[in-house]
């Protein structure tokens, strides 16, 4: 699946993480994360292209949010699952 394949590398996970609580422009993006403009517009087009990720223009920005709440629930068990991982709580039944 794409979108598995776009969530596995930690800038888009993320930035996918950002855009799950709101809308933000790129310039507000790359200042969250530390990464330079240029990467995080190319990250974010390969989300858009997954289907992760949708725009929307407020005059001469483009905000950029999560495609919708089908999209918000896969960072959120993406990102339990890997605190699990990481902190070696006991896994879920």
């Amino acid at each position: 699946m794409a979108a598995f394949r776009m969530l596995s590398d930690a800038t888009r996970l993320r930035l996918m993480w950002l855009l799950s609580a709101g809308e933000y422009d790129v310039t507000s993006l790359a200042a969250a994360i530390g990464v330079a403009r240029p990467s995080v517009s190319q990250h974010l087009a390969k989300l858009r292209m997954a289907g992760l990720a949708h725009t929307r223009r407020d005059g001469r920005r483009v905000l950029y949010r999560a495609r919708d709440a089908h999209v918000r629930a896969l960072i959120q068990e993406a990102l339990f699952h890997a605190d699990h991982e990481v902190s070696g709580i006991p896994r879920h039944d």
